[in-house]
Parts: structure tokens; sequence; C-alpha cells
């Protein structure tokens, strides 16, 4: 796609968004007529990953429960859905990739309670691998293959060899994250680090998240009822995306979906960008040779931590209680004024 392409493309998202304001119920059956499927997302290879993993042992859900909701709602809309996951917790491992040694993909027998029947009549029956690094079958102390470990190992022959799709996916959808991935944390988002390996590999890219309450500041724990509506909310924005046509590899679609009371809805979806602020606070405890690795949330006040640069960022409009769409590309060039003389020290030696 070219420039003035890509720039249509995006016109058309922003208009999108209009008619992607609220979720609405996914369709759990064929529409009329016995001739073919007519759900939104019939027919459409999906594969789904995260950076959570796909364990969903812990009672908080905080590793794999939005994965699974989202898997839920792709297939109640037609999707065929294939769950390549890391098999342990790789949240904040951004782009990272392990460039040599073995990968196993290990195939989920029995899946969380409540989410068995899921995708059952899909072609791929709805298969759930996590993948973990090593030659040895995944065990609980196994190192965990990194998000992009998953998405370049399922196209790139993971998928060919356990699912039969020998020029599939259609689409890779990553999450939904425990937690919001805007502002800095973009930057070492797992969730959006996979989707980014899926661009680059030539397949389009929608990555979800699910936001927190923000006004409960010593836990990250996402409400039951949020990672459910984000995954309703993400499924009838990918039938919009497909029927319009917007599925692209420039970029990836990053989407943030807000925390509200129970019954509530969000305050609507904007189009956004990137905001500049730093959110998490990184911290070292020392003990001898051995760090312990601590943090917190930045405090707007706090000298190391940037401040926002941008009007209506994605973060400050998510905290606003918005759905916020960002598209987040693999260009990381700087063309701000800010770098022009270094340029013309590069240029002219001056």
């Amino acid at each position: 796609m070219n420039r003035r392409g890509t720039l249509t493309a995006l016109a058309v998202t922003g208009t999108l968004l209009l008619a992607c304001a609220q979720p609405s119920a996914a369709q759990e059956g064929p529409g009329p007529g016995p001739e073919r499927d007519r759900r939104p997302l019939a027919g459409l290879r999906v594969l789904l990953s995260n950076d959570d993993s796909m364990r969903l042992t812990r009672p908080d859900g905080a590793d794999g429960k939005g994965l699974y909701e989202v898997r839920h709602a792709l297939c109640a809309a037609g999707a065929d859905v294939v769950v390549m996951a890391p098999w342990a917790n790789q949240s904040g491992a951004g782009t990272s990739a392990t460039s040599a040694g073995q990968l196993t993909v290990q195939r989920r027998t029995v899946l969380p309670a409540g989410y068995e029947g899921d995708c059952s009549g899909a072609p791929g029956g709805g298969a759930v691998y996590g993948v973990c690094k090593g030659a040895a079958p995944c065990g609980p102390d196994t190192p965990s293959a990194t998000p992009a470990d998953t998405v370049r190992l399922a196209t790139r022959g993971g998928l060919a060899a356990k699912a039969g799709w020998k020029d599939g996916p259609d689409v890779v959808v990553t999450g939904s994250n425990h937690g919001p991935n805007v502002a800095s944390v973009v930057n070492e988002s797992g969730t959006v680090g996979a989707a980014l390996a899926a661009i680059d590999e030539g397949v389009p890219a929608i990555a979800l998240n699910s936001a927190q309450d923000p006004a409960v500041t010593g836990s990250l724990e996402v409400a039951a009822h949020t990672y459910r509506e984000t995954a309703a909310f993400g499924a009838d924005f990918i039938a919009g995306l497909r029927q319009r046509g917007l599925f692209t590899a420039e970029y990836v679609v990053n989407v943030n979906y807000p925390h509200h009371a129970r019954g509530q809805r969000p305050r609507g979806t904007v189009w956004t960008s990137v905001g500049t602020r730093k959110l998490i606070r990184p911290g070292y405890t020392a003990d001898g040779d051995t760090f312990t690795i601590g943090g917190g949330l930045c405090a707007r006040e706090e000298p190391e931590c940037r401040p926002e640069t941008k009007h209506r960022p994605d973060f400050d409009l998510l905290q606003r209680g918005h759905v916020t769409v960002t598209p987040v590309g693999p260009d990381r060039t700087y063309t701000g004024r800010a770098a022009s003389r270094l340029e013309r020290f590069v240029r002219g030696g001056r």
C-alpha cells in the first residue's frame, strides 16, 4: 500500500469508529438461509496470541482470561481460531525474540472451565497451543517462548504443521491484555510486540487490551466483565474492519477498552495517538550482586517521569472512559524538529 492508500485507510478507519462505539452481542449461529454461514467473521482464519500465557490458573485471570474471552467472542462470530501463545507470562517482553535453539509447541488437551465448548464447530476445532523453549515437553518450570516467538513460529510453519493452514492466517489478534497498553507502556508491551511481529511477516494484526480500574492504584486486577466486553467489542470491530477492507499490514491497530462499572458503557470510541507520558517507574533493590525488580506507577510531579506532550493522547482518553484506537507502526524514525541540529551535523560535519 502506498502512502496515499495508507492515509485513505486511516481516514476510513476513523470513520469506522463511529459504527463501533458500543459493543454488541456476537451472533451465536448462522444467519438466515442454509446455503452459507452469514456470521460476520465466518471463514476468517485467526491466529490468537498474547503475552499473559494460555494457562489461566490464577484466580484473578491475569494469565490468560482475556485470551479465552476473545477466543469465545471470535468463534461465536464465525471465525476459525487457533491459539499459539507463550507457555508462561511474558508481560513486558516487547518485540524480543529467541534467535537460536529450539521451541516446543504443546497442545492443551483440557481447557479452562467454561471455555471447553468454544470453537468446537470450527474447522480447526479451537486448538490451543502453548509455546516453550527447548526440545522437551513444556513443564511447570520450562522457560517460555516470547510473544513474538509465537507469532513468527505460527506464521513460518507452525500453523501449517499443526492446523493445516498452508497460506494463513488471515489476521493475527493479540490479547486481550491484562491492563492497558498506552503511552510509554506500548514500547515494552508483549501484546503489541506480538502484533508488530505479525505485520513484519505481512499479516494484518489487531492488539486488544483491557484496562483496570484507574481509581485503584494498589492493584492491577481487571474485572471479569471488562474482559468480556473487550472481547465483544473486539469481535464487532474486527468484523467492521473486514467488511470495509481495512485489514492492513502497514500498521498494528492497538485497541484499549476502558474499565467501567458493570452495566455502564464506554463514553465512545476515539481515534488517537500513542502518548509520550512515562507511566511506569522501574526500581531495583540491591542485595549484594542480586537486584530485586520493583517499581510502581509514575506520578506526574516526579522528575524522572516524562510528561505528556500531546493533545488528547491515548492514556488520557482511556482514563476518561473512552475506547481508544491507535495505529502503531514499525517505523521508529524520529521526524520531529528536535533532531534538526543532529541532521545538520551528520550532513555537513558541523
